[in-house]
């Protein structure tokens, strides 16, 4: 990471997925139990700080008159950094929004009908952490993370139909809401090789933080456990050219994670890679906050998704 705290966010281009679809509805507690369950799944990828999923934009597209669809979108802006070398406390932060906007079948003997829903997600982690120096360029970094969400649940036009249907757990997708809160740590290498042509940052993290539900709408109650392991690796340089009195540097970025708890196929896919270029301007010559400044066009591809986002991130 950079000397200085650095925040980032991303926002996605065009994510295409065909593998995220809905259930036929029924709105039994058993049903609802297991949708609280897996809408904390989905919360679960924006409570870590991961560059994969700092952007997601994903739509089955494949909706029919008899079968459900689902769209699902997520943005993080988040950042951390080691205070310095003679305190070497290291504190993270990342807020994430969310919407996942499923789209049910209800049946009733032979009729059908499509029931629209939105699920709207906000959560906010934090994280603090210590450097035990291994060498010169290497440092273990154990972190303890908190995480505090909230899902609203938002059934519009279609509750009338639904209504008619049953009367079981309502409350829930008609304006109700999950709150959660989440514990955990994580684990990382960080590996910081300076050098006046070039630059190159390593980090290898293992986050568990699992969710748990509280004081949320009396239909449902659920959990989840992120678990992932994140590689990430930037290498910068000068392009030759001058600007605001310092090199302009180009930027590459390699970004592999896997995900091993609840988020594992929640959207289709287990694992995610991107690969990012950009450029980053130095305006640390100026007596301004920012020092640096990265815009970084970032390809990212798994099973069932590809897409491309463009993050920004300023270093302080």
């Amino acid at each position: 990471m950079e000397k200085a705290f650095s925040l980032y966010a991303s926002v996605a281009i065009g994510l295409t997925a065909t593998s995220v679809d809905a259930q036929s509805i029924r709105l039994t507690k058993d049903d609802l139990q297991k949708r609280a369950n897996g809408v904390l799944a989905l919360m679960s990828f924006s409570i870590v700080p991961d560059i994969t999923t700092s952007s997601l934009s994903i739509g089955s597209g494949n909706a029919t008159a008899t079968s459900g669809s689902s769209e699902f979108f997520m943005t993080q802006l988040g950042g951390g950094d080691t205070i310095s070398k003679s305190v070497p406390i290291y504190l993270e932060g990342v807020i994430a929004a969310s919407r996942y906007d499923p789209t049910f079948v209800a049946t009733q003997g032979t009729e059908q009908r499509r029931v629209p829903t939105r699920w709207n997600s906000l959560s906010a982690t934090g994280g603090i952490g210590y450097d035990f120096k291994l060498t010169d360029e290497l440092k273990l970094r154990p972190i303890f993370n908190v995480a505090l969400g909230n899902v609203t649940s938002d059934l519009r036009a279609a509750s009338w139909y639904v209504g008619k249907q049953t009367d079981k757990d309502i409350n829930f997708l008609d304006r109700g809401s999950l709150n959660a809160y989440g514990l955990g740590g994580s684990l990382m290498l960080d590996y910081e090789h300076y050098r006046p042509g070039y630059e190159v940052d390593v980090e290898l993290r293992y986050s568990d933080i699992r969710l748990k539900s509280f004081e949320s709408s009396a239909a449902v109650q659920g959990n989840a456990a992120a678990r992932s392991a994140n590689l990430w690796a930037r290498y910068r340089a000068p392009t030759g050219a001058t600007l605001l009195q310092r090199p302009l540097r180009y930027v590459l970025e390699l970004t592999h994670s896997e995900f091993l708890g609840d988020q594992k196929g929640a959207l289709g896919f287990d694992r995610l890679t991107s690969v990012g270029l950009g450029l980053e301007l130095d305006s640390s010559a100026y007596k301004i906050p920012i020092s640096r400044t990265r815009l970084v066009g970032r390809y990212v591809t798994g099973k069932n998704v590809s897409g491309f986002s463009i993050g920004l991130a300023v270093s302080f």
